[in-house]
């Protein structure tokens, strides 16, 4: 998020242990069907909904502690789309290369934040004040433990608990979901990557962009060698690189392995911690007749009346 949600309504605290790291989740990745008792997944209208909700309650409370916040979109830049193992998109890849026109357009969100331009206005007391609000006075009273031993600390005080207590009144219960769901893409992703069958599209994989003029072992290997956003490829060549990948990843089999395995270590690691998964979605499933009832009431508020 931008603003003051990434600089004052801050993450949680990791306090012992070792994370592992691995490729984010895919956004707008095809959600498992739900088996029988198991609640389903949010929609992206769903999630959008819930997101409004948490946004307009951050928003309240911290008004009525004395401070000015602006609700965020759930995705500011909505071409955004991650890739975990490899560019297979030959549309997106046309049109965005490996997405550095996104990443700009990220940055000058940033600098042009309403939020991070007002909370950087406050004077120092002020600023460690709405910090207070924001997150509470300090990272306790919530703990949780990721699923390779990490322990994570947050406070159940402040503006962003209390909007999100709103919504799931059973917030130490869906924080500790929270943070097994957070975990588990990196965990599938090394498991995907690990994979026999992964590496054996991969070697078709590289041996089709060879042939295409470009030497790499894998996509990992095209992401290291790419500039920083600031100073990227020339478009010409960073849309033909990516075009190139994504065409091999549909020919070489890769974009279908790395679904078919994505889709099997999804499934093997939801049912190892089906509890938190099973919380996560059903606390969420029953916080959205609660966003609806938010997002009504500020539209209500927000109608001149005749």
């Amino acid at each position: 998020m931008l603003g003051l949600v990434g600089s004052v309504v801050a993450g949680a605290t990791a306090a012992t242990g070792g994370g592992a790291g691995g490729p984010a989740h895919a956004e707008g990745r095809d959600a498992l069907p739900p088996t029988a008792g198991t609640p389903r997944e949010a929609t992206a209208q769903e999630e959008d909904l819930l997101h409004s909700a948490e946004q307009l309650l951050l928003r309240d409370c911290m008004r009525e502690a004395g401070f000015v916040y602006e609700p965020v979109p759930r995705q500011p830049v909505p071409e955004a789309k991650e890739f975990p193992y490899v560019v297979d998109d030959l549309d997106w890849a046309g049109r965005h290369g490996y997405g550095s026109d996104i990443e700009r357009q990220r940055e000058r969100l940033r600098a042009d934040d309403v939020n991070q331009r007002y909370f950087q206005s406050l004077p120092q007391q002020r600023r460690a004040a709405a910090i207070g609000a924001a997150n509470g006075p300090r990272p306790e009273g919530m703990t949780a433990r990721t699923p390779d031993g990490l322990t994570i600390t947050r406070s159940s005080e402040g503006c962003r608990s209390q909007a999100q207590r709103a919504l799931y009144p059973q917030l130490e219960a869906w924080f500790r979901a929270r943070v097994t769901m957070d975990s588990l893409p990196s965990l599938r992703g090394a498991k995907v990557l690990a994979d026999s069958a992964f590496l054996d599209a991969a070697r078709n994989w590289s041996t089709c962009m060879r042939a295409a003029g470009h030497d790499f072992k894998d996509p990992a290997a095209v992401r290291a060698s790419l500039p920083p956003p600031e100073r990227s490829l020339p478009r010409d060549e960073e849309v033909a690189l990516a075009v190139a990948e994504a065409g091999c990843a549909q020919t070489s089999g890769l974009a279908a392995t790395s679904a078919r395995l994505d889709r099997t270590y999804d499934a093997e690691l939801r049912a190892q911690y089906r509890s938190d998964v099973e919380t996560w979605l059903g606390l969420r499933t029953a916080a959205l007749p609660r966003a609806r009832s938010v997002i009504a009431a500020d539209r209500g508020a927000a109608t001149p009346r005749s």
